[in-house]
């Protein structure tokens, strides 16, 4: 079986940072990609899709240092769907990146001396995301 994805867009949104009950870090954010193509009639057309990343631990910290909206990113990592519940207790699914690797991409207004542009969370042999418990949240798109 093989389970990974890759993309490159631009984040929606800062990430949103939150903390486990023991304190490791895990950064959300949404990346936008977008395709353009022609429609029956000649049209240039242009679709925009949303993507929903988690990060933990040192890309989560990574995250909450350096990205902003409209960052450009390299993102590679696995598909994960999780199940949560309401307030309601309705059940929920939603499917996200767990991201692996992060490479800043494009023009940063940080100084290129204290830029990090890469870092690995695992290797592709290892688990694919740490296990923090459930976060019963609601994504957020």
């Amino acid at each position: 079986m093989f389970n990974k994805s890759q993309l490159i867009g631009n984040l929606g949104k800062d990430p949103d940072i939150r903390y486990t009950p023991e304190g490791k870090c895990v950064a959300s954010i949404s990346v936008a990609t977008s395709e353009s193509y022609k429609d029956k009639a000649g049209q240039r057309k242009q679709h925009t899709e949303w993507h929903r990343v988690v990060m933990f631990d040192g890309l989560a910290e990574l995250a909450k240092a350096h990205l902003k909206s409209g960052t450009q990113v390299f993102i590679e990592g696995k598909l994960r769907t999780r199940k949560w519940k309401d307030k309601q207790d309705l059940t929920h699914y939603v499917t996200e990146i767990v991201a692996l690797d992060l490479k800043m991409l494009g023009k940063s207004p940080l100084p290129t001396s204290s830029k990090p542009t890469s870092t690995t969370s695992s290797n592709w042999n290892e688990p694919p995301y740490p296990d923090y418990g459930d976060f019963d949240d609601e994504p957020e798109f």
